[in-house]
């Protein structure tokens, strides 16, 4: 597949992908991009101007995994999630827009700020793809025990791809 990412000049890095894997990219992106769609406000104008929420902790487990609670008490944690989470919305809605607007096949240059955003959006995708296919620690594990017969394989394979594209991105970062 791709040789991922490499240190680039003033702190940016390159970027390499096959067209297939920018396919697969871009899908997966869309995918992020229509779980975090703009929170519900309240009806107070002042409050839906703000972006102030319901602070209703999300049922879906991608959800409840992509906006943790902040505190273990659920009072506490509906009054933070109310003040941040369409920020945080807005924020993972904006990395995965600038995945699609940079992503190419071929090399490409990323600006640290790009490299950052590519950084937020992948972790989302994974957080998103993991949760949906209950990943633990064993992982690995499981890939390397799997036949490619299972029905699971190109899910886990993709897993572990976005793991490596991260982990690829991360030493190009730093």
């Amino acid at each position: 597949m791709s040789s991922g990412f490499s240190p680039g000049k003033r702190g940016g890095v390159v970027a390499r992908f096959e067209a297939a894997e920018v396919s697969l990219l871009r899908s997966l992106v869309s995918m992020t991009l229509g779980l975090v769609s703009p929170g519900e406000t309240s009806d107070d104008p002042l409050e839906r101007a703000l972006g102030i929420g319901a602070g209703e902790a999300p049922s879906d487990p991608v959800l409840a995994r992509l906006f943790p609670s902040a505190y273990e008490d659920e009072k506490d944690s509906v009054e933070f999630r109310r003040y941040t989470e369409a920020t945080l919305r807005d924020g993972k809605r904006a990395d995965a827009q600038t995945v699609l607007e940079t992503a190419a096949s071929g090399r490409f240059d990323l600006t640290p700020e790009q490299a950052q955003a590519w950084l937020r959006a992948l972790n989302d995708i994974r957080l998103t793809l993991g949760t949906k296919l209950e990943v633990t620690e064993e992982v690995h594990d499981e890939i390397a025990m799997m036949s490619e017969d299972d029905p699971r394989y190109p899910a886990y394979v993709t897993y572990d791809w976005l793991t490596y594209l991260q982990d690829s991105l991360v030493r190009a970062l730093w």
